[in-house]
């Protein structure tokens, strides 16, 4: 009738009243199932006291049945509950360990039974830490278990079963790459066990209790009065698809071929830790599936472990690894070099060795105090070795010390970089260059970064019929540059030494020397200290003077050197090749003299600013025909030797208006001390001390020239009114001379019919402006001006 009218929690009520009354009757087989449906209602509504007094009756009629699992399960559950007595839970544990060991002499079929109510895992500790080993290692898996037993429970095995992967493309991991990819603390917690019923009070909403109050309708007097619960229907709904958790769960026990076992552990009430060892075999991952313990036929299973408990296991191919030790090595200077050998699966025996191709400007130094240390996987140390290091003409052999396998080797060597900086053609052409200057070439001009040079040099190793190729990348610590400077015929070679690095160094014996075929060309020093201090970010100059007995050589082909060492060290205690420097100068002797001056007006002391001024410019030449003479430009006449030169007068700072003729093309004798003047007038745009304008000098070369350069921008002539001076016989046509803003080649003159002389700039060294640096006094002028202002 209740089950009927839907009042389904009284209908379970009845039905444990039924269930003793069948007990009492011996009827255990017709209890059982009223007993199921009253713990079932207990267990969805959270009722404590009435799931462990329902529980009691259960086990009882479940042993009377001959309900071995079902009857063990229930025991464990009463075991562990805090609600009996310490005599009662006694009782049931010891009714788990009379079958137990009642059925050890005749094993057959297992019964598996949950763990939950048993015991639970409480963390699980991986060593090493990372949970990474490599073929061979041995790993340890440190768990700890909480029993819920009131005795000890001596357990005959504690076993995790261990699922293998090798995941595809990826079998063989680096131990760099399982690093940087596991946890480094190594623990594993997992959460604690929850309740075993379903739905708990706690979880369930608020009682909405309302005051109830019935009254008499003649007279309204209180009759009655009580509580009333608007939201019954929440709190007792119908929950009968929950399962019981008594009922028996189908737990499965895995029979992998991985398993960790540890036999012979007693658990004790409360935390118990457990150590399990394995030794990797094969590389790949290894996940932790199930936990299992183990007492005669009866094992308690925790199906899957939850986080994800996992290892890997590699299998690491013998690597070498070489690094400076300094942020970046330094040429001319002992530094040292990290080896590390990684032995990997190899074993290094004792006559393995590394074999290393010398390279001509590179040299390893053998000391014999080197050593070599051993560590572990684990970068534990494991021993130290003396290191035997030999050397020959092409070869430098290091005799490793006897490792075991998965060990590393670390051992350090000095290296030597000879010290040289690029050769260079001119002031600023730069010949002979190896591949990693010519990298940095823009960027040390644009930044002055330090040069570079690689050495590569190849490895022969006993694990490998290849060879290993390492490279050593070298900066060169000063960057060099030079420069001719000049006194009227008087020559001098200035070489500037700048330190780019972040050390101090001592230079010593700066010494220049000429590598052509000059023979009566000498260098003499001007330095007059043979030792200089260069700190970083400085510099420091060598000057030399040139002489030559008959006629000046075309060039010269300079080798500067230099001994250096680093300034907090004593001089190296090794013969080192000094640094070195290599340039080559052409046409560096002076032809001409130019000079100019400037007069103020006719009857005035001074110059002042608005009126015309003379200016004289003289150009003279200081030597003989010369080889460097015969070109295109040089015409013969009957006494001597002449060739044309273009003048140009230019003011680039703005002080003077030059007015009227500012270039023109002269016929210049090729005789010593021949001049030629020219005259025109310019005006000062300001007061003060003014510098004179720039004269230019350039080579005229007819049209028909075939060895003149093509002109670059500011070779031509940049001036719109051009006239030749009047001493020239053949003066060209004005057109005939490129203008401002003109970039027609010659090629496109020709073939408008228009012959195109062409203008090459004379070397730097081959002319010398004698009024360079000279001022002139300009004054104000006197002029009075009128200024008219309205006030209103």
């Amino acid at each position: 009738m209740y089950t009927s009218i839907g009042r389904v929690r009284s209908a379970k009520f009845v039905g444990k009243d039924l269930a003793e009354f069948y007990m009492r009757k011996k009827s255990p087989q017709k209890a059982e199932i009223y007993l199921q449906g009253a713990l079932k209602n207990y267990l969805a509504e959270g009722w404590a006291l009435p799931i462990t007094h329902t529980r009691k009756q259960l086990a009882e009629c479940q042993k009377h049945l001959g309900q071995i699992e079902n009857y063990l399960q229930t025991s464990s559950l009463l075991a562990s509950d805090r609600h009996l007595t310490e005599e009662e839970r006694k009782h049931f544990c010891q009714e788990i360990l009379n079958f137990a060991s009642g059925q050890a002499d005749s094993p057959g079929h297992k019964v598996v039974l949950p763990m939950h109510s048993f015991a639970h895992l409480r963390d699980l500790r991986f060593t090493p830490s990372n949970a990474v080993i490599h073929v061979g290692g041995v790993l340890s898996v440190e768990i700890t278990v909480c029993s819920q037993m009131p005795v000890p429970v001596h357990m005959e095995q504690i076993a995790i079963s261990v699922h293998f992967s090798i995941e595809k493309n990826s079998y063989r991991k680096t131990a760099e790459w399982l690093t940087k990819h596991k946890t480094s603390n190594g623990i594993i917690n997992f959460p604690v066990e929850t309740s075993p019923f379903p739905v708990s009070q706690n979880s369930l909403p608020a009682l909405e209790l309302y005051e109830m109050f019935e009254r008499s309708p003649s007279d309204n007097s209180l009759n009655t009065t009580g509580i009333i619960c608007k939201n019954v229907h929440m709190l007792l709904r119908r929950q009968e698809s929950s399962a019981a958790l008594d009922t028996p769960s189908g737990v499965a026990l895995e029979d992998g071929a991985q398993v960790l076992k540890c036999g012979g552990v007693t658990l004790e009430p409360g935390a118990n830790a457990i150590t399990f060892r394995t030794q990797a075999k094969e590389p790949g991952t290894y996940t932790l599936r199930q936990l299992s313990a183990s007492a005669g036929p009866v094992c308690f299973v925790l199906p899957h472990l939850y986080p994800l408990a996992q290892y890997d296991v590699y299998s690491q191919e013998p690597q070498l690894h070489v690094e400076p030790l300094a942020d970046s090595l330094l040429a001319g200077i002992p530094q040292k070099v990290k080896f590390t050998v990684t032995t990997g699966h190899y074993t290094v025996k004792n006559g393995d060795s590394l074999q290393l191709s010398n390279v001509e400007a590179m040299l390893i130094l053998c000391h014999a105090e080197n050593r070599a240390v051993i560590y572990s996987n684990t970068r534990e140390k494991a021993s130290e070795a003396s290191l035997r290091v030999q050397s020959s003409d092409k070869v430098t052999s290091i005799s490793l010390p006897a490792t075991p396998a998965y060990h590393m080797i670390e051992f350090e060597l000095e290296v030597l970089s000879l010290p040289s900086a690029p050769a260079t053609g001119g002031e600023s052409n730069m010949l002979g260059m190896t591949e990693a200057q010519r990298k940095h070439k823009d960027t040390q001009k644009a930044g002055h970064c330090m040069a570079t040079m690689d050495h590569k040099v190849s490895i022969e190793c006993p694990w490998s019929i290849y060879s290993t190729v390492i490279a050593l990348t070298f900066s060169v610590p000063f960057r060099t540059t030079h420069a001719v400077l000049s006194a009227g015929t008087r020559k001098y070679i200035q070489v500037c030494v700048q330190n780019l690095s972040e050390l101090d160094f001592h230079l010593s014996d700066g010494d220049l020397v000429d590598t052509g075929d000059s023979t009566d060309l000498q260098l003499l020093p001007l330095n007059t200290k043979s030792q200089q201090h260069i700190c970083s970010q400085q510099s420091v100059f060598f000057v030399w003077e040139l002489t030559w007995t008959r006629e000046p050589p075309p060039s010269l082909r300079g080798q500067f050197s230099v001994g250096f060492h680093p300034a907090s060290e004593e001089r190296l205690s090794i013969s080192l090749k000094p640094y070195t420097y290599e340039f080559q100068v052409e046409n560096f002797f002076t032809l001409y003299n130019v000079q100019a001056a400037i007069s103020p007006p006719a009857g005035t002391d001074l110059c002042r600013t608005g009126s015309l001024c003379a200016l004289e410019v003289s150009i003279t030449r200081l030597s003989d025909l010369l080889e460097v003479d015969k070109d295109e430009a040089l015409t013969e006449s009957d006494e001597y030797f002449s060739t044309k030169l273009m003048y140009e007068v230019v003011d680039n700072s703005s002080n003077w208006a030059v007015c009227g003729k500012s270039s023109g093309v002269i016929s210049m004798p090729v005789v010593a001390q021949a001049t030629h003047r020219v005259h025109m007038e310019v005006m000062p745009l300001f007061a003060g001390y003014l510098p004179l304008p720039d004269v230019r000098l350039f080579k005229y070369l007819p049209h028909h020239s075939a060895h003149s350069s093509q002109l670059d921008a500011d070779s031509w002539i940049e001036n719109d009114s051009l006239s030749v001076d009047k001493h020239v016989d053949d003066q060209p046509d004005s057109s005939s001379i490129k203008s401002r803003g003109s970039v027609h080649s010659a090629a496109s003159s020709e073939h408008k019919g228009l012959p195109m002389p062409r203008l090459q700039a004379l070397p730097p060294g081959q002319v010398f402006n004698s009024s360079t640096g000279m001022q002139i006094l300009v004054i104000p002028s006197k002029d009075d001006h009128v200024l008219e202002v309205s006030v209103t």
